[in-house]
């Protein structure tokens, strides 16, 4: 098995998708973008893992490697191989597929419960995520759900937190990958965010690693999934 993931910011890294395919004993490979990396033959590898990052999916001016990167997505799609899209990654997945990706009523910053929908159960992430469960989330876009797709999870400050398209394209709007050392890197250098609004947690509730374990094993039950 060889997992290829897309990084777009070095704060950004790939956290326990590193462990998650150490366990599945996979060849984990990867691009940094934000450095001029070239992405690989979509026939290299089994599976793409596309990061979070803080801009947006209309940011190509200031990205322009996001047109390369959206290029080599859908082509990637586009051969069959299967692809798992977290945050930043979810909504470009979302975009190329033909949905829109927008403002959300609210930033989504901290840990904050996700509620899987009925329509889960019917797809390959019906037995795998739970009814309710604690998720790290840090973000101010979402997407719609792409035609086709089956919506996987909400919470209360947005109502698409994920979806499956074709049982090959997972798109997860929270962070079930994060470590204590990557929501440091994002408090770091995304800090000035924390608002003080509605779904906007503090610092030092940001910072708790109550949740981490738990997610992490998630996170490895999803790509063990996707991998096959």
């Amino acid at each position: 098995m060889k997992i290829h993931y897309l990084q777009h910011v070095p704060f950004e890294g790939p956290a326990h998708l590193s462990a998650a395919s150490q366990k599945l004993r996979a060849e984990l490979s990867y691009s940094r973008l934000f450095s001029g990396e070239k992405v690989p033959d979509p026939a290299s590898f089994d599976l793409l893992v596309i990061l979070g990052g803080p801009m947006g999916v209309y940011d190509e001016r200031e990205y322009p490697w996001l047109v390369e990167e959206k290029n080599f997505i859908a082509q990637t799609l586009a051969s069959g191989k299967r692809v798992i899209g977290i945050c930043l990654g979810a909504q470009l997945l979302a975009s190329l597929l033909g949905a829109r990706v927008y403002r959300n009523s609210y930033k989504e910053i901290g840990w904050f419960p996700v509620t899987r929908s009925d329509d889960a159960r019917s797809s390959a992430m019906g037995n795998i995520l739970p009814d309710l469960f604690p998720a790290f989330h840090w973000h101010g876009d979402t997407f719609d759900l792409p035609a086709g797709a089956l919506r996987l999870a909400e919470s209360e400050a947005c109502v698409n937190q994920g979806f499956i398209y074709e049982d090959r394209a997972l798109g997860l709007q929270f962070h079930l990958e994060s470590t204590a050392e990557s929501i440091r890197q994002l408090y770091d250098n995304c800090g000035d965010e924390l608002d003080g609004s509605r779904f906007v947690r503090t610092g030092e509730e940001i910072l708790k690693t109550d949740h981490i374990s738990g997610c992490n094993l998630l996170f490895e039950r999803i790509v063990s999934e996707f991998a096959k």
